[in-house]
């Protein structure tokens, strides 16, 4: 399908009242490039190995609204049929007179142009996967769902099925492979594994086909448990052993009580030092007497941050692995 993508320069200041605005002439949702520093509150919902690179705030920001295009070019707006100049100057009817509300509120909108591109013809689910294909961590093969074996010299251990969907989690990052060679390292018949930010259950899938007696996987996007279910099916996993739990560990007690206390063998957390730093007691809390904790998502340079956290929580640490510029540091209670 091909969509209209509408345009507007503004500033970050006048990004909500934008956005509410446009829903009057039927433009709903945007998309929000800005420069706007993440608070420490954000910073702890992105559960991710990397965060993106920002650029200096210069306060300017741009908001892109998308429509689906008919096949005669025009666009559905509230069951109205428009050309895309139609819709452009709708909007600039509202900025028009936002400017004047504005104006006394003291509220900046800054450039206020709009300006109306068409896509490509793209699946926005599915294109992404041009740039996955299957790779090996040691003797483990890691294919996504849609390609076949290629032919290896080699026999793997294990070859694990994976498709993220709109999770966050193919394996192929080096903190995930640092994540999986130190749970191999403790991983028994008897282990229980708790995965804090398991995005696709990768680390925790894995696990099972290893061997470990059951995992808990927690996570705060909506999209993990049907794509961790799916990645489940497609390795044999019995979903009986892998409970998946939707909250953040850091901030609401109650995950923390249906995670349990003193239960795991092994804790890992491959997310960001940001996160890691506050969420290692809790952690720490969750694992038994000699557990290990495994953690990674940390750049070099940083791997002392978290080191000291585990410290503060009672952990020993034990190993610091590095591959490239990333680092993994593992502790025991």
């Amino acid at each position: 399908m091909k969509w209209m993508r509408f345009r507007v320069r503004t500033r970050s200041e006048a990004e909500d009242i934008l956005v509410s605005s446009m829903m009057d002439i039927g433009m709903y949702g945007a998309q929000i490039e800005d420069n706007v520093p993440l608070t420490a509150s954000e910073k702890e919902q992105m559960f991710v190995d990397i965060l993106p690179q920002a650029r200096e705030d210069d306060g300017t920001a741009v908001l892109s609204f998308y429509v689906e295009e008919t096949e005669r070019g025009t666009v559905l707006i509230d069951g109205a049929e428009k050309t895309g100049d139609q819709v452009r100057r709708d909007m600039e009817g509202v900025i028009a007179s936002l400017r004047v509300w504005t104006g006394d509120s003291g509220i900046d909108i800054g450039e206020g142009t709009v300006s109306v591109e068409e896509t490509e013809d793209i699946d926005w689910i599915n294109n992404w996967k041009q740039y996955f294909h299957q790779f090996w961590i040691d003797d483990i093969l890691v294919i996504p769902s849609w390609e076949q074996p290629e032919q290896e010299e080699r026999e793997p251990r294990l070859t694990l099925h994976i498709d993220p969907g709109t999770a966050f989690g193919t394996g192929m990052h080096e903190t995930t492979q640092l994540c999986i060679r130190q749970i191999r390292e403790y991983l028994t018949p008897q282990t229980r594994i708790l995965d804090i930010g398991t995005g696709s259950g990768i680390l925790a899938i894995l696990s099972l086909m290893l061997g470990a007696a059951s995992a808990t996987g927690t996570d705060l996007d909506p999209c993990a448990p049907p794509a961790i279910l799916e990645n489940m099916q497609a390795n044999g996993v019995d979903p009986d052993k892998f409970r998946v739990i939707l909250g953040n560990m850091i901030d609401e007690q109650g995950i923390r009580d249906q995670v349990g206390y003193e239960k795991y063998d092994i804790v890992a957390a491959n997310i960001l030092p940001d996160v890691l730093v506050p969420l290692t007691p809790y952690a720490a809390a969750a694992l038994k007497k000699g557990g290990v904790y495994i953690t990674s998502g940390i750049l070099e340079g940083k791997e002392n941050l978290v080191a000291d956290a585990m410290r503060k929580a009672g952990l020993t640490v034990t190993t610091v692995t590095a591959q490239g510029e990333w680092r993994c540091v593992t502790g025991r209670k």
